[in-house]
C-alpha cells in the first residue's frame, strides 16, 4: 500500500532492488499472474490485507455494508491469499456491535485455521476510533481475542495506531506473544488525517523505542513498512505525498529510514 500507485509486479521489482526481504500483500492488487510473479520473486510475505478488510463497514474503503456479506468475503480473501503464505492475514472489526464481531471472528478464524493460517486483528488509533474500530490498545485486543477463544488469532500491532496509547511498552512486554505482525510507519504533527503517514523517523512518534520494546519483547518477524499518505485516492490530495514519489526511490528512502530507526533502537530509554 505503500506504493499504492505501482502493480504488484512492479512492487516486487522495487523492493528487491531497495533489498528488503519480504512485501506485505494487499488483495486489491492481484491478478492471475500474481502468484507466479511472487514465487519468481524470492521475497517472503509479511501481512497480508483482505479486499474488504473489517466485518463491520469503513470510512472510504469498498466493500458491502452488510457484516454477513462482508465476513463472506474476508472468507472468500483466506482463500485467495493462503498461496503465498503470508505471515498473518490483517483483520478489522470496524464500528459496530461487539457481539456480530465476536461471531465473525470465530467462524474467520475457524476457517484461518483449517488452511494453516493466522488471523491478525489490528487495534485502530484512538484518534478517529468511533469510525473504524471496537478497540485501540494491545489491552483491548488480548480481551476481545480471549473472548473469540482461538489459537489461530493474534495481533497486527501497527506503530501509527498504538504509539500514543497508555503503558505501551508495558503491553508489548506483557503480549508480545500474541504478535502475528508489526506495521512500521509514523506519526505526522499535526496530522491531517487517517491517510496522513510519514516514513520511520519522520514523524512524533518515538519509533526506535518502539522498535527497542518489540526487540526486547523477542520479536522477530517481519517489520513491515505501511504508509498512507494521500494523493487525492481517498479524497484529500496532501501536499508532499509519499504516494507521488517513485516506487523504487519511496523504497530505497523507506529502508534508509527504518534502518536508522533501528539502529538506535538499543539507545532510547
Amino acid at each position: 500500500m505503500s506504493t499504492v500507485g505501482a502493480s504488484f509486479a512492479a512492487d516486487l521489482q522495487a523492493y528487491a532492488d531497495a533489498g528488503v526481504d519480504g512485501i506485505g500483500i494487499w488483495e486489491m492488487k492481484l491478478d492471475e499472474a500474481s502468484l507466479e510473479q511472487f514465487r519468481a520473486g524470492g521475497l517472503g510475505a509479511a501481512s497480508a490485507v483482505p479486499a474488504v478488510p473489517s466485518i463491520h463497514p469503513l470510512p472510504l474503503l469498498p466493500g458491502p455494508d452488510d457484516p454477513r456479506e462482508r465476513i463472506d468475503s474476508l472468507l472468500r480473501s483466506l482463500h485467495v491469499l493462503a498461496p503465498f503464505e503470508p505471515a498473518a492475514i490483517v483483520c478489522l472489526t470496524g464500528p459496530g456491535d461487539r457481539t456480530t464481531v465476536v461471531e465473525g471472528l470465530r467462524e474467520l478464524a475457524a476457517e484461518a485455521r483449517s488452511l494453516d493460517l493466522t488471523l491478525a486483528l489490528e487495534p485502530f488509533q484512538r484518534e478517529g476510533i468511533e469510525n473504524w474500530s471496537i478497540v485501540n490498545t494491545i489491552g483491548d485486543a488480548v480481551e476481545l481475542i480471549d473472548e473469540v477463544g482461538s489459537p489461530a488469532l493474534g495481533i497486527q500491532f501497527d506503530v501509527w495506531h498504538l504509539w500514543n496509547t497508555p503503558d505501551l511498552f508495558e503491553e508489548i512486554a506483557a503480549h508480545s506473544d500474541r504478535f502475528a505482525g508489526v506495521h512500521v510507519n509514523d506519526w505526522r504533527e499535526p496530522t491531517r488525517g487517517w491517510a496522513d503517514r510519514v516514513l520511520p523517523g519522520d514523524g512524533v512518534a518515538d519509533v526506535p523505542a518502539i522498535l527497542g520494546a518489540l526487540d526486547r519483547a523477542g520479536w522477530d518477524g517481519f517489520y513491515d513498512l505501511e504508509i498512507f499518505s494521500d494523493n487525492g485516492a481517498f479524497g484529500n490530495a496532501y501536499e508532499g505525498s509519499l504516494w507521488d514519489v517513485q516506487p523504487t526511490e519511496l523504497a530505497a528512502r523507506s529502508r534508509e529510514s527504518f534502518t536508522q530507526c533501528w539502529e538506535r533502537r538499543t539507545v532510547i530509554a
